[in-house]
C-alpha cells in the first residue's frame, strides 16, 4: 500500500496520559504538522465497481475508503452548498406551536420571548425547523450518531471524571443516528448567525465557517489513520493545549482561554449550591425562589400536590440509579434528597419539564445538585428511522455516551408516570460541574474562527467514534471543495433563519403566539 508525506493543518488537542496510547494524540489548535497518510485507491466509476469482484474484504480500510469516494456520486461535495426553501415548506411558526403543545403552558410565552430577542436566540430554539429543512438536502448516505443540535453554544468546557477540564459537545436532547452532514451544517450556520450578530463582514464570517469545515475534514482524516482505541481515547484537554501552544497563539486568545478555564472551574456544585439555595428559619437548606426561572415545588403547588410531585421525583432518583454502573450507584446511595425545584434552562428547552434536585451527603456542606430533565422524541425523528431505544431518556444518554470523549459519572435515565398519570421519560445529570460556555458577543473575528476550529475538530472526533471515519474522510478528500460548499450553505441558511425569526416576531405582534414580558434571564 502506497503512502506519502503531506502537510496538513489540524485543529484539536488530545492528551496522552500515562495509560493512553501515543496514537491517540491529535495535533493541537493551529499547528501545522507532518504525518503519514495512506494514499487511498482511486475509484473509476460506480458501475464498474459493481461489475468487479473486489480483491479485499468489504471491511478493509481500502474498501471503506472506496465506499466513501463512491458516495460522491450520490452527493457531489459541491451539492452541500445548495439551499433553497422546499416547495410547500412547513410553516416554521406552526412547527414551534406543535412543540409548544407538549410543554408546560405557563412557560411557553417565555420560550417565545427568548426566541424573539435575536436571530441567534431564535436559531437556538429552532432545531425542529432546521431538521425539516435538512431532510430535503443532499447526503452521502454515511451515517453517524448525531448531536442533532450542534450549534456553537453546545460546544463548551466540561469536567472529566478525573477532574481534567476538556472541550466537548454538551447537549444531546436531539441525538439520533443520521447523516453526518446535518451536524456540520447546523454548526456552520450558527457561526454565520453569530458573526452577523457581532457585526462581522461576509468575508470574516466565511473565514469562520471555512475554519470549522477545514478542521472537521482534516480532523476526520487524522482519525481515519488511527486505530479504534486511539480514536476512543482522544479528547481535548484545555490545560495541555495551553501548556503546549500558549506561545503559538496570539496572547489575547491565550489569556481568554485561560480566563475561561478559571471561570469554568469556579462554576462547580459548591458555587451553585450557594447561589441557588438558602437556609430557612428552621435551619433547613432549601432552594430559593427566583420565578419563573427557579421555583421550589413548595411554592409551585399546594401542599398535597407538592408532596405528590416530590414523591414522584424521589422515585425517579431512586430508580434511575439502576441505570448507573454499580460503583456510581453506591456513590448516589450515600446522598439523601432534600428539596426539588422547577428550573428553566436554555432556549429550545424552555417549557420542557425540568427539575433540579438538592441532595446532601456527609453533612450540610456536601451537596449534590442533579438536573432531572424531560426527554421527548428527537426533532430528527420525523425525518429518520426510529431510535432503537423506546425510552427517550435512554436515547439521550446512549447518544451522549457514544459521542462524548468523557462523561458525567451520574448520567442516567428513567420513566415514570407523572402526577397527571401520563408516562414521561427523563434523563438525569449533574447540574453544575465545571461547565464553561462560550460568549460569542465577546469574540472578535479571529476569536470566532479559532473557536470554530475547535468545534469542527471536536465534532469530527465525536462522529469518528460511531460512523465510518475512513469512508467519511475519503468522501471529504484533501481539497477544499466541501469547505467552500458548507460556507455557501451557511450564508444561505442564515438568510432563511433571519426570515423565520422575522416571522416569529410578526406572529408575536399579531397575537398568534403568546410572548412573556422580558427579558427574564
Amino acid at each position: 500500500m502506497l503512502s506519502r508525506r503531506v502537510r496538513v493543518s489540524v485543529s484539536t488537542q488530545a492528551v496522552v496520559g500515562p495509560s493512553t496510547s501515543p496514537g491517540a494524540a491529535v495535533i493541537a489548535v493551529g499547528e501545522v504538522a507532518e504525518m503519514s497518510v495512506t494514499r487511498l485507491p482511486a475509484v473509476e466509476d460506480h458501475a464498474s465497481r459493481q461489475q468487479t469482484t473486489p480483491a479485499a474484504s468489504p471491511d478493509t480500510p481500502s474498501a471503506r475508503a472506496a465506499r466513501g469516494k463512491d458516495a460522491r456520486l450520490l452527493a457531489p461535495r459541491r451539492s452541500h452548498g445548495v439551499y433553497a426553501p422546499a416547495p410547500g415548506r412547513a410553516d416554521p411558526i406552526g412547527l414551534l406551536e406543535a412543540q409548544s403543545r407538549e410543554r408546560v403552558a405557563e412557560l411557553v410565552p417565555l420560550r417565545y420571548q427568548r426566541m424573539c430577542e435575536s436571530p441567534f436566540r431564535f436559531y437556538r430554539g429552532a432545531a425542529a425547523i432546521m431538521a425539516a429543512d435538512l431532510a430535503g438536502t443532499a447526503t452521502s448516505g454515511l451515517d453517524v450518531q448525531l448531536c442533532g443540535d450542534a450549534h456553537l453554544l453546545n460546544f463548551r468546557l466540561l469536567a472529566s471524571p478525573e477532574r481534567h477540564l476538556v472541550f466537548d459537545i454538551n447537549d444531546f436532547d436531539e441525538t439520533l443516528p443520521g447523516p453526518w452532514e446535518w451536524d456540520v451544517k447546523r454548526l456552520a450556520a450558527s457561526l454565520v448567525i453569530a458573526g452577523r450578530a457581532g457585526g462581522f463582514g461576509a468575508g470574516r464570517r466565511r473565514d469562520a465557517v471555512l475554519a470549522a469545515a477545514h478542521a472537521y475534514r482534516t480532523g476526520m482524516r487524522r482519525f481515519a489513520a488511527l486505530g479504534n482505541l486511539d480514536v476512543w481515547y482522544a479528547h481535548a484537554d484545555v490545560d495541555a493545549l495551553l501548556a503546549q501552544f500558549g506561545g503559538v497563539l496570539p496572547a489575547r486568545y491565550t489569556r481568554q482561554i485561560a480566563a475561561a478555564a478559571r471561570g469554568a472551574r469556579g462554576r462547580d456544585r459548591t458555587r451553585a449550591f450557594t447561589r441557588l439555595t438558602e437556609t430557612t428559619a428552621a435551619g433547613e437548606v432549601r432552594f430559593r425562589g427566583e420565578p419563573p426561572l427557579l421555583v421550589p415545588i413548595a411554592r409551585l403547588l399546594d401542599g398535597t400536590a407538592a408532596a405528590a410531585l416530590h414523591g414522584q421525583l424521589a422515585r425517579i432518583l431512586d430508580r434511575y440509579g439502576a441505570t448507573l454502573a454499580e460503583d456510581r450507584r453506591a456513590l448516589l446511595d450515600q446522598y439523601r434528597l432534600v428539596d426539588v425545584a422547577r428550573k428553566v434552562v436554555g432556549v429550545g428547552s424552555v417549557g420542557t419539564r425540568c427539575w433540579v434536585a438538592l441532595l446532601l451527603g456527609r453533612d450540610g456542606d456536601d451537596p449534590l445538585l442533579l438536573q432531572v430533565k424531560e426527554a421527548g422524541p428527537s426533532v430528527l425523528a420525523a425525518h429518520l428511522p426510529p431510535s432503537r431505544h423506546d425510552n427517550q431518556g435512554q436515547r439521550v444518554v446512549a447518544g451522549q455516551r457514544m459521542m462524548q470523549a468523557v462523561g458525567d459519572i451520574l448520567l442516567g435515565w428513567q420513566r415514570l408516570a407523572g402526577v397527571d398519570g401520563a408516562p414521561r421519560d427523563f434523563y438525569v445529570r449533574q447540574l453544575a460541574d465545571w461547565k464553561g460556555i462560550a460568549v460569542p458577543e465577546r469574540m472578535d473575528a479571529g476569536g470566532l474562527a479559532l473557536f470554530a476550529r475547535l468545534c469542527g475538530a471536536t465534532l469530527a472526533r465525536a462522529h469518528a467514534r460511531s460512523g465510518d471515519r475512513i469512508a467519511i474522510a475519503a468522501y471529504l478528500g484533501r481539497g477544499d471543495a466541501f469547505d467552500r460548499a458548507i460556507a455557501a450553505f451557511a450564508e444561505a441558511y442564515a438568510d432563511q433563519n433571519d426570515r423565520d425569526h422575522a416571522a416569529l416576531v410578526a406572529a408575536a405582534r399579531a397575537g398568534r403566539v403568546p410572548v412573556a414580558p422580558g427579558p427574564q434571564g
